[in-house]
């Protein structure tokens, strides 16, 4: 190889460290893709393929009244011109401004499978057709009226706008969706109405984000739903660009025969794919995820339908949808980003009166370069009728000149004073246009225009002219997406704040009826429908005898406490039925062998109770920490020994003493607030024993109503109860006379 190839291959060879080579090549990458792909223009609000897409459209004539042209020569004009990309990425972004659930107010009108909510893709591009829409004519007026610069394609052969007139705030009207190099873009469409009254109101004077939220309350989606979200949320989420709005389907209940009803959902979540959310629904259902849902069906035609059914008249339909707007998409929370192009050039998140005001000023800028452009218009034709006149005026010397002078522009230039645009208008003008030339219909036209032109430099010279005009593009805009309409009528509305609601699924599966449970004295429990039912119709296995009789709801939740101190709990609706003699508790629970049951209680919430041991021990305890959520129970109080057993009592509104009776026949009443309230424990002493004795009973009561326990085959109540007061730990006195030989006051064992 000669020294010259060496010197060439050397200048080859880039010295410079990797990380600099990748940081400069990623920067080109990321800023590319920032402003060339995947954020939006805040002055037009839309990304520089639909940009493309649309003047490629408006180049085909593809207007609204016009007939439309098949997809695919859109798309192969739009490659082919403008954007040297695939031609699916195209089509698919064209068929999204088609899409009027993606889009509040359709760019495209497509004519042809362009897609379903429920997520079909739409046909191929040599089966669509489409054309622009009256919204895409409103972003596309006066592009040929120099209202926006023009800047080379990727190959130099065309031009293409750097951005469009934007004569409609499509970047909240329609939101954009769009993920770059470090950063992102996600804003929801809103209502057009909503947003040409706050504009208003910010020519009018200075207001603040929270005002303009009370006239824009929020996004507009287009396939409805209900926002709900405090307002506060919804103004810090205008106030910085970047927050979250929950939005809800909307649903309504439709009565059915014999008390059943089904619910049918009318309105689901913006971005949500139908078909996948009855899936959702569906794999819940099946997985058991949601006992209180038996079916889902869809319905649907060109309206949303979807109809679910719950499992049974008692499912109430509020708890059914919050538990199914849990757990699928029913609900969804819409993330907002307001991260744009300002100017084209840099990015930045802006807020909702930044992105009004930004809209504003280009309207301004596009209104002075539109007026200029027809101002130089205005001058040019003023100019050509002052030339028509020296030629109607003049017409057989005009002909003359042109007939016979070898050099007839210069002549007629130095004749009668013309200038060279004059004179090209009067050269180009046909012999038939001649009769036409009437000096009144010229100089008409001519007063007409100079008028225009005062009109013109007035305006451009004015800035309050300027604003007053858009004004009433403004006011003329509202008019045309007012709420009497179809398309401006809001679709997404504000629901407000919604109150917390407390989903218990497997309490919302069971009917609630009322049972009574039947305990028997060995340990088997069983239910019977209904309340009421007569003890002596209770069949037992021989040797065994009844226990705890309890009339309580399927609902309802059952406390049992042990003799070793230990507390199960059971659903009531998971207990056996009445036939035969039922099953062991055993079964249920894990009771030891060594144990039995002392006392069955309905759980009351936040209730409190009085848990003792047979040494004469107690405490009171809430009744939400003796609650189990394990077969193996929750011990709760400490004993010593096995012999010995607890007994509970719930603890009355109004209770302010406790009597207690040991088998030593001895009675002790202490005032109720001596016991201490734990969660756990032994407890202190009620009551001090002789040996060989123990706790038989306890009971608490109010002062004002005495102390009443069982008598003969009634019960009686004991007024004074002075003779049994005394000191905690004490030994007590005989009861009164009659006073049940069992040591019991009024509780079944």
């Amino acid at each position: 190889m000669s020294q010259k190839d060496n010197t060439t291959e050397e200048h080859r060879i880039i010295d410079q460290p990797m990380s600099d080579i990748l940081s400069e090549r990623y920067l080109s990458y990321a800023l590319s893709t920032i402003m060339s792909r995947s954020l939006p223009d805040v002055r037009d609000g839309i990304k520089p393929v639909h940009r493309r897409l649309l003047y490629a459209m408006y180049q085909l004539k593809l207007s609204p009244n016009q007939r439309p042209k098949k997809s695919a020569r859109v798309v192969g004009d739009v490659i082919g011109k403008f954007h040297p990309h695939g031609d699916t990425a195209v089509y698919d972004a064209m068929v999204r401004l088609a899409q009027d659930f993606a889009q509040r107010y359709p760019l495209v009108d497509g004519q042809g499978n362009f897609g379903n909510i429920d997520g079909d893709n739409a046909a191929a591009m040599r089966y669509t057709e489409a054309k622009l829409t009256d919204v895409a004519l409103l972003l596309l007026e006066g592009i040929e009226e120099n209202a926006v610069d023009f800047r080379p394609t990727y190959d130099g052969s065309e031009n293409e706008p750097v951005v469009l007139p934007g004569g409609f705030p499509n970047l909240l009207a329609n939101g954009s969706s769009g993920i770059a190099v470090g950063m992102a873009t996600n804003i929801p469409p809103h209502n057009v109405e909503e947003l040409c009254d706050a504009m208003l109101i910010m020519l009018e004077k200075d207001p603040t984000i929270e005002e303009l939220v009370d006239i824009v309350k929020g996004p507009d989606m287009p396939t409805g739903g209900i926002l709900v979200d405090e307002k506060a949320d919804i103004v810090k989420a205008y106030e910085t660009g970047k927050g979250a709005f929950r939005i809800r389907a909307r649903w309504n209940k439709e009565e059915l025969k014999q008390g059943l009803y089904q619910i049918v959902v009318t309105e689901i979540p913006y971005m949500v794919q139908k078909s996948k959310l009855v899936e959702k629904i569906a794999d819940l259902i099946n997985a058991r995820k949601m006992p209180m849902l038996d079916d889902v069906r869809d319905e649907s035609a060109e309206d949303v339908r979807l109809v679910l059914m719950p499992k049974n008249r008692n499912v109430k339909p509020e708890l059914l949808m919050e538990a199914l707007f849990r757990n699928c998409d029913l609900e969804t929370r819409f993330n907002m980003n307001m991260n744009v192009l300002e100017g084209g050039l840099v990015p930045k998140v802006m807020n909702l009166k930044e992105v009004l005001q930004n809209w504003l000023d280009h309207q301004q800028e596009v209104l002075v370069r539109r007026s200029s452009y027809r101002l130089e218009k205005v001058l040019h034709r003023l100019d050509v009728l002052e030339g028509y006149l020296v030629v109607f005026l003049n017409v057989d010397e005009v002909i003359r000149i042109i007939r016979f002078e070898e050099k007839p522009k210069e002549c007629l230039m130095k004749t009668f004073d013309l200038n060279e645009v004059q004179v090209e208008a009067i050269l180009n003008l046909r012999l038939r246009r001649l009769h036409k030339l009437e000096e009144i219909e010229i100089r008409a036209e001519h007063d007409d225009l100079v008028k225009e032109k005062a009109q013109l430099e007035k305006l451009i010279a004015s800035e309050a002219r300027q604003w007053t005009l858009i004004k009433k593009q403004i006011t003329k805009l509202r008019k045309m997406f007012s709420g009497e309409t179809e398309l401006g009528k809001r679709r997404t509305s504000v629901g407000g704040v919604l109150k917390p609601v407390a989903v218990n699924l497997d309490s919302i599966m069971i009917e609630k009826e009322p049972v009574t449970i039947i305990c028997s004295t060995q340990g088997w429990i069983k239910t019977m429908k209904g309340h009421g039912h007569n003890p002596k119709d209770f069949k037992y296995k021989a040797g065994d005898r009844g226990q705890f009789i309890l009339e309580v709801q399927t609902t309802d939740k059952l406390i049992i406490f042990v003799t070793n101190g230990r507390c199960y709990t059971l659903g009531c609706d998971k207990l056996p039925s009445g036939r035969g003699f039922g099953e062991p508790l055993r079964i249920m629970v894990d009771i030891p062998n060594d144990a039995h049951v002392t006392s069955m209680r309905i759980h009351k919430p936040k209730a409190k109770m009085l848990v003792v041991s047979s040494d004469g021990r107690g405490f009171i305890v809430s009744s939400d920490d003796v609650m189990a959520q394990t077969k193996t129970g929750k011990q709760i109080l400490n004993v010593s020994g096995k012999t010995e057993g607890s007994i509970c009592r719930y603890v009355h509104d109004g209770d302010d003493y406790i009597a207690i009776i040991g088998t030593n026949r001895k009675m002790l009443i202490v005032p109720l607030s001596e016991l201490p309230e734990m969660s756990k424990g032994r407890g202190v002493i009620l009551q001090k024993y002789s040996k060989g004795s123990t706790l038989s009973d306890v009971k608490t009561f109010s002062s004002k109503k005495g102390l009443d326990y069982k008598y003969g085959s009634g019960s009686t109540t004991v007024k004074d109860i002075t003779p049994w007061l005394g000191n905690r730990a004490s030994v007590g006195k005989l009861p009164p006379n009659g006073f049940p030989k069992s040591n019991r006051f009024n509780y079944m064992f």
